[in-house]
């Protein structure tokens, strides 16, 4: 667009030199549509015909590549395949298992806890090979925001993005209480110690946590200066944590009994799945990883390695330390906020609580670290569309950081850790979790089988209606597990309607598109496995967390309809006829400089 809402003039080079900090109306509402009362009123008598052409519409790789030029700055490639593995573990290995696992061993699965995570490691397995094919082909900022909005359309990949941001926000939340919990431990008091009950404030929301707060706040600071320095702290904290990880599981396994691990499964399978569900939370870091292929120096080496080895080692470390914690303690017995840190307390090893609870926290410490810089990267990427205020998007000159989209989600997650208990947050961040994944591998099936322009009317419709089966027969296979307590005739019919779906699929409908340099195998068995994984895990979660979920995407909606859809409106068409305008002058041979720019 013609303005930003920040100071502009041209320097002798031919750049533009912005204010550092400005926080005016343009900066928030710099279309068209908000120029005036006037233009906002014609803009919502035309919600409907905006609504459709931003569902029907599709972004290309190109341009969610040419969106960078809307952050003022770029982004300083610096980081490499050895980065992006330890950003991987450091982003996962933290309050996932260092908290649930004692959460769902105590309430849900019992020794089986090691299956429930064999369960969501394979599924987050499944959307890393999804993520890691995107991040190839389109790497930017964006993450599952860009893959969705390139191939299921603006609509779909806004809705998206409002629940990546809450998935971020949440855990972000979860993993800062969770570190009060062991710091407590950790100067040998009760885990918690410092939380602050008000009994005027609803049950789940009554505890408060400053030094949640205040942890957050530092770890701000921190993603701001500098995403290599980030890298360094995490890459060393990760190290520290990865030694008490095997401190954790020696001394764990000396002091094992196997008579903990009878029942083996006290809830039986369903308690397995539902475990399952939650303990996804222990996978959700390693998207964050996919939002650094801006800064990554050669994408087509560095992601594949960095997202695909970082999730198989913590799937591995994960299995140990959930064996190990149940052959500690009877699943009975366990700590529900600091488990490792109790059961090694438990068998006589209270010097080793010590370790352990330092171990976690440098863990977490990771995990907050690399959330800070994911979530502001998302934020950063949605802000170029003007779905989120462009205000957003601003890149620091000097630090090469998200300064802004830094700053405003770590606030929103330290007021959101600040009341709300672990529980709660680990239910919602798992819906919205596995929500995206599911729509990334659907995202990465069309990608595979369409291409506008060149796939076949009859192709269109082919892979329309096995795509729609292959939903259906996974939303009655997640219905029919969450409905039926003790029933399987429905799966002898959902399953083979999905297999026949997937088979279909495969032999009616022609690949459209290869990819140019890492493509996800067994195309479309496995997106469609991480489709069907997904949506049955789904079908585990508690009812109130669909509730919180819908409301916030109405919430979602409500937004959409009355900004975010016709600011990115205004800003696509703004684009279109830049790129038409340069198109049309280059073909007459005219200088470039004298073309109105695109740049929005």
């Amino acid at each position: 667009m013609s303005t930003e809402g920040v100071d502009q003039q041209t320097n002798s080079g031919g750049g533009i030199r912005r204010r550092v900090c400005s926080c005016t109306k343009d900066d928030f509402l710099p279309e068209e549509s908000f120029k005036s009362w006037r233009n906002y009123a014609n803009a919502l008598i035309q919600t409907p015909t905006r609504l459709i052409d931003r569902i029907v519409t599709r972004s290309e790789d190109e341009e969610e590549l040419e969106a960078k030029s809307r952050s003022q700055n770029e982004m300083k490639k610096t980081l490499t395949w050895w980065d992006l593995i330890w950003f991987g573990m450091g982003a996962v290995i933290g309050a996932g298992i260092f908290v649930l696992t004692g959460l769902e061993a105590n309430q849900e699965a019992g020794p089986a806890v090691v299956l429930s995570y064999v369960v969501s490691g394979i599924s987050a397995l499944l959307s890393v090979f999804c993520y890691t094919e995107f991040a190839v082909e389109i790497p930017v900022a964006g993450g599952s925001f860009a893959y969705l909005r390139v191939e299921l359309g603006d609509f779909v990949a806004f809705i998206a993005a409002g629940n990546i941001l809450l998935e971020y926000v949440i855990a972000g939340a979860a993993v800062a209480r969770t570190w009060t919990s062991y710091f407590a431990t950790l100067l040998n008091f009760n885990s918690d110690k410092f939380l602050i009950k008000v009994d005027s404030l609803a049950e789940g929301y009554n505890e408060l946590d400053p030094i949640a707060v205040g942890v957050c706040i530092i770890i701000c600071i921190i993603a701001i200066l500098s995403t290599k320095g980030s890298s360094r702290l995490n890459y060393i904290a990760t190290i520290v944590h990865i030694f008490v990880i095997f401190f954790i599981i020696i001394c764990g396994l000396i002091k094992s009994d196997t008579k903990n691990y009878t029942p083996f499964a006290p809830f039986r399978v369903r308690g397995i799945f539902k475990a399952s569900a939650v303990l996804f939370f222990a996978y959700v870091g390693f998207d964050a990883v996919s939002t650094m292929a801006e800064e990554t120096k050669d994408p087509g080496r560095d992601i594949p390695i960095g997202l695909i080895g970082s999730m198989v080692i913590t799937t591995f470390l994960y299995c140990l330390l959930a064996i190990t914690l149940c052959l500690m303690q009877p699943y009975q017995k366990i700590d529900t906020k600091a488990p490792f840190s109790v059961a090694f307390k438990s068998v006589g090893l209270n010097w080793a609580q010590y370790i352990v609870a330092a171990g976690a926290l440098k863990g977490m410490t990771s995990v907050l670290l690399v959330g800070a810089v994911g979530q502001a990267r998302y934020l950063t990427h949605i802000s170029r569309t003007h779905m989120m205020p462009p205000w957003f998007s601003q890149v620091n000159a000097k630090t090469g950081t998200p300064v802004n989209a830094t700053a405003v989600m770590s606030c929103a997650t330290a007021i959101i850790a600040l009341f709300t208990k672990l529980d709660i947050l680990s239910n919602l961040l798992s819906i919205s979790t596995l929500f995206i994944f599911m729509l990334v591998a659907l995202a990465l099936l069309v990608r595979r089988y369409y291409v506008h322009g060149e796939t076949t009317i009859a192709n269109r419709n082919k892979l329309i209606v096995f795509l729609l089966i292959i939903l259906a027969s996974s939303i009655a296979t997640a219905t029919y597990w969450g409905l039926s307590k003790n029933g399987w005739i429905g799966y002898c019919i959902t399953v083979p309607i999905w297999l026949l779906a997937t088979i279909g699929l495969w032999y009616f409908v022609p690949h459209a598109r290869n990819p140019k340099l890492w493509g996800v195998p067994l195309v479309p068995w496995l997106p469609s496995a991480s489709i069907a994984i997904n949506i049955f895990l789904l079908g585990s979660i508690d009812k109130a967390s669909f509730v919180r979920f819908g409301a916030w995407t109405c919430f979602l909606l409500v937004y959409y309809l009355f900004f975010g859809l016709h600011a990115s409106y205004d800003t696509a068409k703004e684009f279109e006829r830049g790129r038409g305008w340069k198109n049309i002058e280059d073909g007459n041979g005219v200088d470039r400089k004298d073309v109105p720019s695109a740049t929005m």
